[in-house]
């Protein structure tokens, strides 16, 4: 596959862009400079729940924060609504942050389902172990918020050994989602994170 980093007018129409701004040179250099760079293309979809593993350290947050915004584009993430205050809580929300009341009577599912719902443009990125640490099963959030919204699974992954970021083939969920968890488990099992694989 061919490795490189995509300009904003390389990504697909209808996947959500970025406005320009000074910080996409900043973080196109700072990739290069670290030799970190894309494999694979993005699909032509307006929605998806991009997921991305092995989640095995917080660098995957900086490469991961570094390539969206160098190549222009749009993925929000989510993190509880507590982290969103302050100084914090404002470049948070200029990186794509999303706060999550987790003691609102609708959960995360149904918060982020509303959230396709209302925009006609939406990419939500998610690591599935929920955490850096190697756990035996993934959280099943964001098979259920693809599900539920009716979008497909953006696979997206790390391999530190050759310091590529990946976006693989489009997934589609099923009415079996222990099925889908498993496949999806087996197609990132390949890839090397920071200090694990899947």
């Amino acid at each position: 596959m061919r490795r490189y980093l995509p300009t904003p007018a390389q990504l697909p129409p209808r996947m959500p862009h970025l406005r320009d701004n000074w910080r996409r040179k900043t973080c196109r250099g700072v990739l290069r400079l670290c030799g970190w760079s894309l494999v694979g293309e993005f699909p032509d979809v307006a929605k998806a729940v991009l997921v991305a593993a092995p989640h095995s350290s917080w660098w995957d947050g900086v490469w991961g924060l570094l390539l969206k915004s160098g190549i222009g584009a749009e993925v929000h993430f989510i993190g509880k609504q507590e982290l969103f205050r302050g100084p914090l809580g404002w470049l948070l929300r200029q990186l794509g942050g999303i706060p999550i009341n987790r003691g609102a009577a609708a959960g995360v599912v149904e918060q982020m389902v509303g959230q396709f719902r209302r925009r006609d443009a939406f990419w939500l990125g998610i690591a599935p172990e929920g955490t850096r640490k190697s756990v035996r099963r993934w959280k099943s959030g964001f098979w259920h918020i693809a599900h539920d919204a009716g979008v497909p699974i953006v696979t997206a992954w790390f391999n530190y050994p050759d310091k590529t970021i990946g976006i693989g083939p489009l997934f589609h969920t099923s009415d079996d989602m222990e099925a889908d968890l498993q496949r999806l488990r087996e197609f990132y099992a390949p890839f090397k994170g920071k200090h694990r694989n899947v």
